[in-house]
């Protein structure tokens, strides 16, 4: 009989896969994106709308698919995603043009968007606030293996087989994460939502909460966090290829780097946020990033450079996701966390798909400079957004604990 600790360990590596899987099959498409535009004769400018289609869908689908998560579990939507985006990433292979690649992308976008919000509330609601930190950091280490293994193999199979190659891998591992959820992933004993689901019900209770300044602001925070790294990661392969003249090999073994940094700091940052508060760790993180961010134009003199300062980008970047997700995941009671999430998640994506499509229209515009520039300000509006507006439920516990007298005051600020 599997211990306690044997079922979450499994539970861990389900999601790790779904997440490398997911991660992986988004993330090629910035290191090949000359390549998709050279095979499938995309101009440049509109190269960044590939992006921008899939990130729609997702925010789209994530919105629908959240009060239905609360309402039949987090489960059975795990598995249906999983098994949506595999048969997605298999229809890859079916584009020959522009508008049948932007199809596909659209569609792997509507699995993602199936996927996104529960494969996060599934971690609200199985694991404990207390143990999230350490649970979201060892499965975000997902996004980093895809950044070590799948985006190298993806850019090795996109130079042997052409740009369909990664999408086939992905799917490979998608569907064997989809067989890892329906063996070893329970479905959490917590509160469901037991009430009608309509659309009416739905619209409703999405306006309530974003009626709610700390999920209004959470939403926000999704949105300039993604439309930031969109503006100024998928360009940036096509800058430094220009710039410096290097190959798709030498592309990939840029993410590598920066995904073994993301290793050792994602679940690192996750624990220490755990123990000390995770508001500090991710306004740090984000200054930080922001600096990076725009001295990449000046500092930058050889591609050698490049390894040190994309190092930082990926430890930075690291650094805020697992406590940002703990941190959000206690905003709402159980019942309600897969629409607060799906709802976040959702307004990132679209924070996502406007920010690759302004990333082109910047990028042959003004230059790679102006990209960094509005990149750094979105992470910068971030940290802002997420110091004034986002509270810390353990330290506000202990807040109340020691002052009652405090408590009350901020009941009535917050009715005020």
């Amino acid at each position: 009989m599997l211990t306690q600790k044997s079922n979450d360990n499994l539970v861990i590596a389900s999601l790790w896969l779904l997440m490398f899987s997911a991660s992986s099959q988004l993330m090629i498409i910035a290191p090949i994106l000359p390549q998709i535009g050279k095979q499938l004769n995309i101009d440049i400018a509109i190269q960044g709308t590939l992006v921008t289609s899939y990130a729609l869908m997702l925010g789209i689908f994530a919105l629908v698919m959240g009060p239905i998560s609360d309402k039949v579990g987090r489960r059975r939507i795990l598995l249906f995603g999983t098994g949506a985006m595999a048969c997605a990433l298999v229809l890859h292979n079916l584009a020959f043009d522009y508008y049948s690649f932007l199809t596909v992308r659209a569609l792997a976008g509507a699995a993602g968007g199936i996927l996104s919000g529960a494969s996060v509330s599934y971690v609200g609601d199985y694991f404990p606030y207390e143990r999230r930190g350490w649970a979201n950091g060892w499965i975000a280490t997902g996004i980093a293996a895809g950044q070590i293994m799948g985006v190298p193999l993806g850019t090795i199979l996109a130079e042997w087989y052409g740009v369909y190659g990664p999408f086939s891998l992905f799917a490979i591992t998608m569907f064997a994460a989809f067989l890892l959820i329906w063996l070893v992933v329970p479905q959490p004993a917590v509160q469901r939502h037991d009430g009608a689901l309509t659309i009416t019900t739905v619209l409703k209770k999405y306006l309530a909460m974003i009626r709610k300044p700390q999920i209004a602001a959470t939403a926000a925070i999704y949105g300039v966090m993604y439309a930031g790294f969109s503006l100024y990661v998928v360009y940036l392969p096509t800058w430094l290829t220009s710039v410096f003249g290097v190959s798709g090999h030498e592309i990939a073994s840029l993410f590598f780097v920066g995904g073994i940094a993301s290793v050792i700091t994602g679940p690192n940052a996750g624990r220490l946020s755990d123990r000390i508060g995770r508001k500090e760790i991710i306004v740090t993180s984000c200054l930080g990033l922001a600096v990076v961010m725009i001295l990449t134009t000046a500092i930058l003199s050889s591609f050698w450079m490049s390894y040190i300062l994309f190092i930082l980008i990926m430890m930075f970047v690291a650094a805020r996701i697992s406590p940002f997700q703990a941190l959000v995941s206690e905003i709402v009671p159980d019942e309600q966390r897969g629409a607060m999430m799906s709802l976040t998640i959702a307004l990132g994506q679209i924070g996502l798909g406007l920010g690759g499509a302004a990333a082109g229209i910047i990028y042959t515009g003004l230059g790679f400079a102006s990209n960094t520039f509005f990149g750094a300000a979105s992470v910068l509006l971030m940290a802002i957004l997420v110091w004034r507006f986002i509270a810390e439920p353990e330290l506000k516990k202990k807040a109340e604990k020691s002052s009652p007298i405090l408590h009350v005051i901020q009941e009535k600020q917050a009715v005020s």
